[in-house]
C-alpha cells in the first residue's frame, strides 16, 4: 500500500470558491477513486499545501499555463517537505507544454493527456464539500480553433451514450468541451430527465458554452436540454459581427425551447484577433436583445504568467498579454462595459441610471429592501428585483438630513 497525496496547488482562487464547479479538481478526484481500488492511503490538499499527511506519490494538478509558477512552488513545497516522495504534475498546463512543465517545476514525471485509467473511475465526492457532480458526456471537440488547446490534449472527439451509472448528485455540471456535438447527446439528456437521486428531479449545466452553430442544425436539442432542466446556456460567439443573425437564431431556439433571456448568456472571447471596435459592437449588441455576455480575455496557450490586475484603472502592456491590436484601455473599457451592462440587463436598470454600487450590494442589504416592499421568499421575479432597485436608486438620491438648531 501506498501513501498518495493529490494537490491542487495555491492558484489565485478565493478561499470560497475552492469547491466551485468552475475550479474543482475532477482528475484528481478520479485518481483518488483509482488508487484507492487499488488499496491506497489517499488525502487531498485543496488550495493550501499539507504537512499533516507524509506520502509516497504526490500527484499535482495543473490548470493554465499562465498559472505555471503556482505549480511549481507546491512543487518545491512538497520536494523540500517530503523530499523521498515521487512527484507526479499532469493536467492542462502540462499537457501542452510538458518539458517548460518538466524543467520548470522540476517535478519527477509530467503525465499528458488523460489519465485512462482514472478516466473510468468516478470521482471521489467524500474528499470535496460539493452539492453537484462534474460529468463528461464526451472528451475532446469536433472543432480546431486556433485559440484553444483542447484537441492538443485529446486528439479525438470521443462521446458517449449513458451517464446513467455515473448520477450520484442531484445537480451535474457537464465538463463537456462541446456537449451539443455529441451524436448520443438526446438520450442522455432523456436519462437526465427521468432520473431521480433521493426521490428528487436531477438538473444539469455546463461550464462551457454552447455550440450555436449546432443547435441551429438540430433545434430539437433545445427542448431536450430544457426537459433535462439544463441551467443558465451560454451561446458561444467566437467569431465575426457579420454574424448577428445567425447568433439571433440561435438565442431565438432557446427563447421558444423556455429558456429566458434573463438566464441565457453570450459567451465571448476578446483581447484576440477581433478589434476592439467589433467586440463592443458585440457587446452592445448583446444589450439590445437583453441578453448577458460571459467575456473571457485571450491569452496565449504559450503565456506562463499573467500579471493582469482588473481593479488597477491602467497597466503596462508587459505586466500581461495584450494582443497587438488591443491596448490596455480597450481591454479595461470593454470589461467595465460587459460588467455595466449584464448588471442593467439583470436587474432591469436603464443605462443612464447605472451606478458601480449595483455590483456591491449585499444579499442582506437585497433581502432588507424585499422586506421593506413586502416581498417574501428566496425566488425574487424580475419585476421584483427590477422595483428593488429603483428602491435603492432613489434612496441613493434622498438629501441628506440637515441638522436643525435651535433658536
Amino acid at each position: 500500500m501506498s501513501r498518495v497525496l493529490l494537490v491542487q496547488p495555491a492558484f489565485p482562487i478565493p478561499s470560497k470558491s475552492h469547491h466551485h464547479k468552475d475550479y474543482l479538481p475532477v482528475g484528481l478526484l478520479k485518481l483518488a477513486t483509482w488508487r484507492r481500488k487499488q488499496g491506497d492511503d489517499v488525502a487531498l490538499s485543496l488550495g493550501s499545501l499539507r504537512t499533516d499527511f507524509a506520502p509516497d506519490e504526490i500527484y499535482v494538478t495543473s490548470l493554465f499555463t499562465y498559472w505555471s509558477t503556482y505549480v511549481r512552488d507546491a512543487v518545491s513545497f512538497y520536494r523540500r517537505t517530503f523530499p523521498a516522495a515521487r512527484i507526479i504534475v499532469g493536467g492542462v498546463y502540462a499537457s501542452l507544454q510538458p518539458d517548460h512543465c518538466l524543467n520548470f517545476t522540476g517535478c519527477d514525471e509530467v503525465y499528458q493527456g488523460v489519465h485512462a485509467e482514472a478516466e473510468l473511475c468516478n470521482p471521489d465526492y467524500s474528499l470535496v464539500d460539493t452539492d453537484f457532480q462534474i460529468v463528461h458526456a464526451s472528451r475532446g471537440c469536433v472543432r480546431r480553433c486556433k485559440f484553444c488547446g483542447t484537441y492538443e490534449i485529446v486528439p479525438d472527439f470521443i462521446p458517449k451514450s449513458s451517464v446513467r451509472d455515473e448520477i450520484l448528485k442531484n445537480h451535474l455540471v457537464f465538463y463537456d468541451n462541446n456537449l451539443l456535438a455529441n451524436p448520443y447527446l438526446s438520450d442522455v439528456l432523456r436519462e437526465i430527465s427521468e432520473f431521480r437521486v433521493n426521490g428528487r428531479v436531477v438538473t444539469c449545466e455546463s461550464q462551457s458554452g454552447l455550440d450555436g452553430r449546432l443547435l441551429l442544425k438540430r433545434p430539437h436539442m433545445a427542448r431536450e436540454l430544457k426537459a433535462a432542466r439544463f441551467r443558465n446556456p451560454r451561446i458561444a460567439w467566437d467569431g465575426r459581427f457579420s454574424q448577428q443573425e445567425s447568433i439571433k437564431a440561435q438565442l431565438t431556439i432557446l427563447s421558444e425551447a423556455g429558456f429566458s433571456p434573463k438566464d441565457t448568456q453570450v459567451f465571448i472571447l476578446y483581447n484576440h484577433d477581433l478589434a476592439p471596435a467589433e467586440l463592443m459592437a458585440k457587446v452592445e449588441q448583446c444589450f439590445k436583445w437583453g441578453i448577458q455576455v460571459a467575456d473571457c480575455r485571450f491569452r496565449p496557450l504559450g503565456l506562463f504568467h499573467d500579471g493582469y490586475r482588473p481593479y488597477k484603472k491602467s497597466q503596462v502592456d508587459d505586466e500581461y498579454y495584450v494582443h497587438p491590436g488591443w491596448t490596455d484601455r480597450e481591454v479595461r473599457l470593454l470589461r467595465r462595459t460587459v460588467r455595466s451592462n449584464n448588471i442593467c440587463v439583470r436587474y432591469g436598470i436603464p443605462r443612464d441610471r447605472y451606478v458601480q454600487e449595483l455590483e456591491c450590494l449585499s444579499h442582506k442589504e437585497r433581502a432588507s429592501l424585499a422586506e421593506r416592499l413586502g416581498y417574501e421568499g428566496d425566488r425574487l421575479t424580475d419585476a421584483q428585483l427590477a422595483e428593488i432597485n429603483r428602491t435603492w436608486l432613489a434612496s441613493r438620491r434622498e438629501p441628506e438630513p440637515q441638522p436643525t438648531t435651535k433658536g
